[in-house]
């Protein structure tokens, strides 16, 4: 067991095993309900006889333009994402600025017209907002909270409680592009890699997933912390043991070698346009060859499958024949990444 802090650390903010000890000892016991303690992409609630899903996301990330995308395209994409996890068609956005004084109005506007390109891309539309203005060095620039709603028809249930031993894992596309994109854009690295972010809305190739296959059970998309945090918290939440094949998970060799100069995982670098899928095993040939059909799963694979343990854990097969247990990350690998 992790001792308290007195004081929030970045590590907090990383999707790994500080950011699930805050959620467990601060917000959960203080906002107990049943819908937050279902611990998913977003809260999923019945009105009216029709299933919705409702949540919201914040973007920091630094720089504000990177390579294949921006804040304001990320904030519609990883809103739209958290949608599609629930299995909701996107009805619509907020999205609030935060705005430092002295921002430059051409950069705000730049933004503006991402956000408007992302929306219309991914069929949603930002219905309402909020700007604030702060002092200069209060906001680092600019920051952006996006919420969305988005309408539920598929008659399954997306839990990581619906998860069942046989379970294939599969994952959408290549790991650790958004992750390494940052890195890449950092001054201070000055990696010229020619890698771009995989920042992209997810809800049209879940559409076809969804109605390729009625036995779907759970979704996630691999933001902070990457592949390896959702997998391993997936695992805690659900009881379960996922095995994961090292030689099937799709990395660039772009990745692999920023990853390998800075000494960083590939299953642990942050993703903004890719997901993990749990199916039952009769369904996962089928499910994989219409992910493949759809440009932003052209490169899916399956990965690996589910079987029962109490420990909940997830074990990596690795390339030279061993196997490791892969755990939550403890540190902040990239600050500010989405």
């Amino acid at each position: 067991m992790i001792k308290p802090y007195e004081r929030i650390l970045l590590e907090h903010g990383a999707g790994g095993l500080l950011s699930n000890e805050l959620v467990a000892r601060t917000f959960l016991p203080l906002l107990k309900n049943p819908l937050l303690e279902e611990l998913q992409d977003g809260a999923v609630f019945e009105a009216g006889g029709t299933k919705f899903c409702f949540t919201t996301d914040s973007f920091v990330v630094q720089p504000l333009f990177f390579p294949g995308g921006d804040i304001g395209s990320l904030a519609v994409h990883g809103t739209v994402n958290d949608i599609a996890m629930c299995g909701g068609i996107p009805l619509a956005l907020s999205a609030g600025f935060i705005l430092e004084e002295g921002f430059p109005m051409d950069d705000l506007e730049r933004i503006i017209r991402s956000m408007a390109a992302a929306a219309k891309a991914a069929g949603v539309i930002v219905a309402t907002g909020d700007t604030k203005v702060v002092p200069r060095g209060a906001a680092d620039g600019l920051f952006i909270n996006t919420s969305g709603i988005g309408m539920i028809r598929y008659g399954g249930f997306l839990s990581v409680r619906s998860i069942r031993p046989g379970d294939a894992v599969l994952v959408s596309g290549p790991i650790g592009d958004h992750g390494a994109a940052i890195l890449s854009a950092r001054q201070d690295l000055g990696f010229s890699s020619g890698i771009l972010s995989d920042s992209a809305p997810l809800n049209g190739l879940v559409k076809m997933i969804l109605a390729a296959s009625p036995d779907i059970h759970c979704m996630r998309d691999a933001t902070r912390g990457g592949l390896g945090a959702i997998l391993a918290e997936i695992a805690c939440q659900s009881g379960m043991r996922i095995t994961i094949r090292e030689d099937a998970i799709p990395v660039r060799g772009e990745v692999r070698g920023i990853c390998e100069i800075l000494g960083f995982d590939p299953l642990f670098l942050a993703n903004e346009g890719r997901m993990a899928l749990f199916c039952s095993a009769r369904s996962a040939e089928t499910v994989l060859r219409v992910m493949q059909g759809h440009e932003l799963g052209r490169e899916a694979a399956l990965i690996g499958a589910v079987t029962e343990d109490r420990r909940g854990r997830v074990v990596l097969e690795t390339l030279i024949g061993g196997s490791r247990e892969i755990d939550l990350p403890t540190g902040e690998l990239v600050p500010r990444i989405c």
